[in-house]
């Protein structure tokens, strides 16, 4: 395996890891598009999901270690290493178990076969919160969910920080942008409900809503909420009960309730 030890912060390929940001990796060179991912598990889990790797940045003593079974399936991957105190200079921040990873991203799946093949998805809108993209992907595969669609305006979830806070979920939900994701969905035989304080909105466990087979929420900000524009689209209005006086909650644990509800019933929850 190719070890090349940092001399400096401005070393070749290394400033892939540090003087590039995530939009910039997702068009490096000839829009081929990267990423860049934490810990060896969040590693692992990519490779398992089909990404294929670039280089590996770790401390030296993670090469034996905590990197191994990553590097022993790479054999002709380059991994840069040096000090613990140099790498976080370079990355701006202690390394997380002390291993990155830069990665290719893969051929974008279509909205059209999200839509085809699932029954339960979500939309987001407008959220451009790395934390908030992190933890709807985290809760979506835990909870079953098919896909996810987003608008153009939010956040990527191959962002370094979506990411870690997925734990690798990301690379386990199917996801693609789409400028009109509730007609996309209406075209695909979905019933398409939005999360919103209107005054005729629905509980969400309601049976009008969870007896259809082919169901998508459309979750947005807390602060601004959904667009009334996509508001309109939706084939219903509901809201998730509360009490004490609280009237909404922030979009990831709003998304963990709401992806509850939708799949409690399905077969591969238990």
């Amino acid at each position: 395996m190719p070890i090349i030890e940092i001399g400096n912060l401005d070393d070749g390929e290394v400033r892939i890891y540090s003087n590039l940001t995530d939009h910039e990796l997702k068009r490096y060179k000839d829009n081929k598009g990267l990423f860049i991912a934490e810990s060896p598990k969040v590693i692992l889990t990519a490779l398992e999901e089909g990404y294929s790797p670039k280089s590996l940045l770790c401390e030296r003593r993670h090469i034996n270690g905590d990197a191994a079974s990553i590097i022993s399936r790479f054999p002709d991957m380059p991994v840069y290493t040096g000090p613990r105190e140099l790498l976080a200079r370079l990355t701006g921040y202690t390394l997380t178990r002390g291993v990155l990873c830069a990665m290719y991203r893969k051929e974008e799946v279509s909205p059209a076969e999200i839509c085809e093949n699932g029954s339960r998805v979500a939309v987001i809108e407008a959220v451009c919160d790395t934390t908030n993209i992190g933890s709807i992907f985290r809760a979506a595969a835990a909870l079953g969910i098919d896909g996810i669609l987003l608008t153009p305006d939010s956040c990527d979830p191959l962002n370094r920080r979506a990411i870690r806070v997925s734990m690798g979920s990301v690379f386990k939900i199917p996801w693609a942008f789409v400028e009109k994701p509730v007609q996309t969905l209406k075209k695909h035989g979905f019933v398409t409900v939005a999360l919103t304080l209107h005054k005729d909105s629905i509980p969400i466990n309601s049976k009008v809503l969870m007896n259809n087979e082919k169901l998508a929420f459309v979750l947005g900000t807390e602060g601004t909420g959904l667009s009334e524009s996509i508001i309109s689209e939706c084939d219903f209005k509901a809201i998730i009960p509360m009490m004490n006086g609280v009237d909404s909650l922030n979009v990831a644990s709003a998304a963990s309730i709401v992806f509850w509800e939708a799949t409690k019933n399905c077969a591969n929850i238990y």
